[in-house]
């Protein structure tokens, strides 16, 4: 007598939801790419050893160790506040901040005297500082998502956020420079031995209004006054907000001293603005605007100086770094010099000579890495922040908010910017900036605000990831959320 066939458990004899075993099933993937990249961090660090002491110490793996307790903690928050997450963007970022700790370790280890390298602790010089600030970032950024359990209901705050952002930016500029001044560049607050770049912090709080006002303004900018050469451009005196927000981002490169600050905002603005209306003559004209004050800022530079002249000291520089190669345009002459040395594969993690750099731990660490990582590995961390750019991007589109939509679009072009920004002004691309590369540099603003980005494109994906229903029936709004105008307003482009 043949027994009866018992037939597969299924989420109704089981008793767990579809939604659940898609959440685990993405957390599990998410937690296997995290132990992978921590595996490679450990491997970096123990070649750097091999390199630099001719042996690997029996320590070598504590600095990743101390790295894979923190990630996996912030997995674990996300694994509770946002199951439905996007499971890549965590294992990427730890991978680039992993790097960064131990380059930057590499870095503490090339100063130490040869007697004292291999008993130098995990949280002494730069990297162990770095290692203490990515505590305290991915800290925040946990406790971002503890507080935000709904990303439109910041859309309450904007105009405070926009004010605030406004504030930050403004507070360097009017300190005197021996408070905010650093390499020509006025983007600090220094008080003793503690300095902090606000304006890291600045463009969150500046995106959160810029959608929340092209949330509600779209429709009427998104209109046409004439058509040329196949483009659509609008009104003239639509034109208002995108004129203030180019001579604020004038105002910054002439008082703060940074073409990559005021690039950084301007394009940040542009592209939203794009992502809401779909016009390339956003584009266009936003293009046509920073390069005309940027040459307008050359020219002035040059001939009256005064607040312009760091820019046009930058310009000439950028032009020709090889004729003051030992005073001026040194920096970018040994980075370009690193670079090239390093050739298709590198010298290997821990056999080049980054110190030869000028800070190497800050500007210039891309170069001082790829002097030992070579061509091969910059592109796989280009590829990297790729995959972040890609993931926030994604995100936005499949949010279902418009609020949604423009703060994870506008958050992920903001990182890929930024990091076309630092990498161009390294290789000669454009004129050098004091931007930090994300994850990477030295520094406790830039790592603890890009945490914070991270932290606003987990909670957006989730959002976007999440099932419609939930056990039948429609999936519960968040308590705190949005207003209702916000909250039902249309994704789609409102075309004339």
């Amino acid at each position: 007598m043949t027994a009866a066939a018992t037939p597969a458990a299924s989420p109704a004899t089981t008793g767990e939801q579809p939604g659940v075993r898609l959440a685990r099933s993405r957390r599990n993937a998410e937690l296997s790419l995290l132990l992978l990249a921590m595996v490679l961090v450990a491997a970096y660090g123990a070649i750097v050893e091999a390199n630099m002491l001719d042996t690997v110490t029996p320590d070598f793996w504590m600095p990743a160790a101390a790295l894979t307790l923190v990630f996996v903690g912030m997995h674990l928050v996300i694994r509770w506040l946002a199951p439905f997450a996007d499971p890549a963007l965590l294992p990427a970022v730890a991978l680039l901040n992993g790097i960064g700790v131990g380059f930057l370790r590499r870095l503490d280890l090339g100063k130490a005297a040869p007697a004292d390298r291999e008993t130098l602790a995990i949280f002494a010089g730069t990297g162990g500082r770095q290692l203490a600030w990515t505590l305290a970032s991915v800290m925040l950024a946990a406790g971002l998502l503890a507080l935000m359990r709904d990303h439109r209901s910041v859309s309450r705050y904007a105009y405070t956020l926009g004010l605030a952002g406004i504030v930050l930016v403004m507070i360097p500029a009017v300190l005197p420079g021996r408070f905010s001044e650093i390499n020509g560049a006025k983007l600090w607050i220094r008080v003793g031995g503690f300095s902090i770049q606000p304006g890291e912090f600045a463009k969150l709080a500046l995106l959160v209004f810029f959608a929340y006002y092209l949330v509600r303004k779209r429709e009427v900018l998104s209109l046409a006054s004439r058509r040329i050469l196949g483009i659509d451009f609008p009104r003239g005196r639509d034109l208002g907000p995108v004129v203030v927000v180019w001579l604020i981002s004038l105002l910054v490169l002439v008082f703060e001293k940074d073409l990559g600050t005021s690039l950084l905002y301007f394009g940040m603005f542009v592209v939203t603005l794009y992502i809401a209306t779909e016009r390339v003559s956003w584009l266009l004209i936003g293009l046509v605007l920073f390069f005309g004050g940027a040459y307008l800022a050359y020219v002035l530079g040059g001939s009256v100086g005064g607040p312009f002249l760091n820019f046009y000291t930058r310009a000439e520089i950028w032009l020709d770094p090889f004729a003051e190669p030992y005073d001026r345009g040194y920096q970018l002459v040994q980075g370009l010099l690193g670079l090239g040395s390093g050739g298709l594969f590198g010298t290997g993690p821990g056999a080049g000579e980054p110190l030869e750099i000028p800070e190497v731990q800050n500007d210039f660490i891309f170069a001082g890495i790829g002097e030992e990582i070579g061509l091969f590995g910059l592109t796989a961390l280009l590829v990297v922040y790729l995959l972040i750019v890609e993931r926030g991007l994604r995100a936005g589109l499949a949010v279902r908010d418009s609020f949604g939509k423009l703060v994870a679009g506008g958050l992920a072009f903001t990182l890929g910017l930024q990091v076309f920004v630092i990498i161009g002004g390294i290789s000669k691309l454009i004129p050098l900036t004091g931007q930090t590369t994300p994850f990477l540099s030295a520094g406790g603003s830039s790592l603890m605000a890009n945490w914070l980005l991270v932290a606003v494109l987990l909670r957006v994906s989730d959002a976007a990831r999440r099932p419609v229903t939930q056990g039948g029936g429609p999936a519960a709004r968040p308590a705190g959320g949005p207003p209702e105008q916000l909250h039902g307003a249309p994704t789609e482009v409102i075309r004339p």
